[in-house]
């Protein structure tokens, strides 16, 4: 090959390079348009805006330290109903028989607040929706 075959098929390559990274901008992953969880919920389930089936529990990962109550259309899940793993500060609560809480087909809201056990105080809210089918 001569040097001006060379020269044309690394400009080539340089130029598609190129392309491939637009197009991964244009059409990457889109911003959902929802806001960021607080700093303090590490991970939250069911995601804001989900569908789910009926045996879905809602989980809220906290850092260790923090505490959470949890309310679901309203009312709030009692303590003796809520699942608290201490070393990794993950509440979780499902529906059960014997729940004071039970799902229905439909919109669903969740509220949690948090405090902070010990140390600087640090408490908060965060309410997000999902659809139970």
């Amino acid at each position: 090959m001569t040097d001006r075959r060379y020269l044309a098929v690394f400009l080539l390559l340089g130029l598609a390079a190129v392309l491939v990274v637009v197009m991964g901008f244009v059409f990457g992953s889109p911003d959902t348009g929802r806001e960021p969880l607080p700093r303090v919920l590490e991970q939250i389930s069911p995601q804001p805006g989900s569908q789910v089936p009926l045996q879905t529990p809602v989980e809220v990962d906290v850092p260790v330290g923090y505490r959470v109550e949890i309310y679901i259309d309203g009312f709030r899940v009692p303590e003796s109903e809520v699942r608290f793993v201490e070393g990794t500060g993950v509440h979780s609560w499902a529906p059960t028989r014997s729940s004071t809480i039970v799902w229905t087909p439909g919109p669903h809201t969740v509220l949690v607040s948090w405090r902070k056990l010990s140390g600087l105080p640090d408490e908060g809210r965060y309410s997000w929706e999902f659809r139970v089918f």
